[in-house]
C-alpha cells in the first residue's frame, strides 16, 4: 500500500521522523526524544534511550485499544513478541517489570546449588563437560563458567601405556621395540623409514587380539593402526541386547568354512597398516550383500556404531573409506586370479557335487485364435505370438572329467 501510495504521489511523504501507527496514532521522534500522539493529543512522550517508558507507552496503545500488537510492532521496530512479552510483564508485576534488562540476570547462577554440587560429582568422575551439559539440559558454556567460579583445575590424565607386542629381536625392521622388562616400549624408526607407512615389517605382523577393553572405545588399536604396527583390528565384542542386523553373523561359520579370506589374503596379501584391513573390508562388502545395502553410499542411511557393533567394532567404515580400500584392491588387478584361487578351493572341497546345467530356449510361433504374449523370433527378426521351449541338460563334473547324465527335459510356456 506504501509503494502505491508513493507512485499516486511522488513529492508527499512523511519525514523520517514521523512514524505512522494507524490513522490515530502517530509516533514522533526529535532530539532524542519521543512523542506518542492519539487523535492529536499527546498519550506518551519519553527519551529514546528510556526502555521502560517506552515499553510503557507500547503497553498503553493496545491497552486501551488504540493500536493492535502488529501495528505497535511495526512502528517500534520490533515483534509483536515483544509486545506480547510486555504486556505480560506488565500484567504481573506492573510498572516495575518493565524495567527488566533483556537477557538473563547479571551474576545469578544458572544452576542451583544441588546441580552445583552433581556437577562436582561428575566432573570428579571424569565425565566430560559436553556429557555433564547434556544431562542436565543446558548449555556447554554455563558447565564451564561454573567450573571457572568454583575454582576447579583440570588435571592431565594419566598417560596410558599400550601393551606392544615385542618383536622377533632377528629381524631388523622389528627391533625398535624394546623388551617389556626394560621399561615402556620406545618406537626408533630406522634411517630412511617412511614415517607415514612405520619401521615394521607388517606383512608378518598379525594382531590376533584387540589391545583394547571396551568394544565400544578402540582408541589403543586405531593407534597402532596411526603408527603403522596394525594391519587390521581384531573384532571385539560385548553384551549387548536387541542390536539391528545381528542376524547375519549367523552366516559367519558359512563364510569361513568358503576359504573367501583365505584366499584373499593369498592373492592380496595386505592393505599396508590401517585399522580397517583386508578382513574387515572384506566382511563388511560381504555382509552389506546380506543387508540388502547395494553400494558403499548405502551405509549413509545407516548407524555406523550399530553396524561395528555387528563388525565387532566402535563403528563400520564410512563411505570414503570403503570406497579407498576398494579403489587399493582394484589397482592391484588381480581380481581374476582371487575368482580362480575362490574355484580351485570350493572344488576341492566339494568337486563330487559339483555340476554344470546347461539350459536353451527355442521360440515357436503360434498360429492359434488364442492370444499369447508375443516373443522375439531370431530367424524371422520380429516379434509374433509365441510359445517357448526350454531344454535342460545336467553334467556331472566327476574324477576331472564332465560326463553327460542324459538327463534332459523341455518346459513349455
Amino acid at each position: 500500500m506504501a509503494s502505491v501510495q508513493k507512485d499516486l504521489f511522488p513529492d508527499a511523504h512523511n519525514p523520517e521522523s514521523l512514524h505512522v501507527i494507524n490513522e490515530r496514532c502517530l509516533l514522533r521522534s526529535q532530539a532524542g526524544h519521543s512523542v506518542v500522539l492519539v487523535s492529536g493529543i499527546i498519550l506518551a512522550q519519553y527519551e529514546s534511550n528510556d526502555c521502560m517508558a517506552k515499553a510503557h507507552a507500547m503497553v498503553n496503545l493496545v491497552d486501551q485499544g488504540w493500536a493492535s500488537q502488529i501495528q505497535v510492532a511495526r512502528a517500534f521496530s520490533c515483534s509483536a513478541r515483544t509486545v506480547r512479552r510486555h504486556l505480560r510483564r506488565f500484567e504481573q508485576g506492573g510498572l516495575a517489570a518493565l524495567g527488566h534488562l533483556e537477557g538473563y540476570p547479571a551474576g545469578r547462577a544458572r544452576l542451583v546449588a544441588p546441580r552445583r554440587r552433581l556437577v562436582q560429582r561428575l566432573k570428579a568422575q571424569g565425565v566430560g563437560q559436553r556429557e555433564i551439559a547434556r544431562r542436565l539440559g543446558v548449555g556447554e558454556k554455563a558447565i564451564r563458567k561454573l567450573l571457572r567460579r568454583l575454582g576447579w583445575k583440570a588435571t592431565p590424565p594419566a598417560q596410558r601405556q599400550l601393551p606392544l607386542e615385542a618383536a622377533p629381536p632377528a629381524d631388523p625392521n622389528l627391533s625398535a621395540l624394546a623388551h617389556p622388562e626394560a621399561g615402556p616400549p620406545v618406537l626408533v624408526l630406522t634411517k630412511g623409514a617412511d614415517p607415514n607407512l612405520s619401521a615394521f615389517d607388517t606383512s608378518k605382523q598379525k594382531s590376533r587380539f584387540s589391545h583394547d577393553t571396551d568394544p565400544s572405545d578402540r582408541c589403543a588399536d586405531r593407534l597402532l593402526a596411526r603408527l603403522g604396527l596394525l594391519e587390521d583390528a581384531a573384532p571385539l565384542f560385548g553384551s549387548a541386547s536387541s542390536v539391528p542386523r545381528a542376524g547375519v553373523l549367523l552366516v559367519l561359520p558359512v563364510l569361513v568354512s568358503s576359504g573367501v579370506f583365505e584366499c584373499a589374503h593369498k592373492i592380496y596379501g595386505s592393505l599396508g597398516p590401517a585399522f580397517y584391513g583386508l578382513r574387515t573390508s572384506l566382511l563388511t562388502l560381504l555382509l552389506m550383500a546380506l543387508w540388502r545395502i547395494k553400494r558403499p553410499e548405502g551405509l549413509k542411511e545407516h548407524s555406523p556404531q550399530n553396524l561395528g557393533r555387528v563388525l565387532g567394532l566402535d563403528r563400520a567404515p564410512e563411505v570414503k573409506t570403503l570406497r579407498r580400500k576398494l579403489a587399493r584392491l582394484a589397482a592391484a588387478g588381480r581380481a581374476a586370479q582371487f575368482g580362480q584361487a575362490l574355484a580351485q578351493q570350493r572344488v576341492a572341497l566339494r568337486g563330487a557335487a559339483l555340476g554344470f546345467l546347461y539350459t536353451d530356449g527355442h521360440v515357436r510361433v503360434y498360429h492359434g485364435k488364442h492370444t499369447l504374449p508375443k516373443a522375439h523370433v531370431a530367424r524371422m527378426r520380429i516379434s509374433l505370438p509365441a510359445t517357448s521351449d526350454y531344454w535342460v541338460n545336467a553334467d556331472i563334473l566327476c574324477d576331472g572329467y564332465v560326463r553327460s547324465s542324459g538327463i534332459s527335459e523341455s518346459v513349455s510356456q
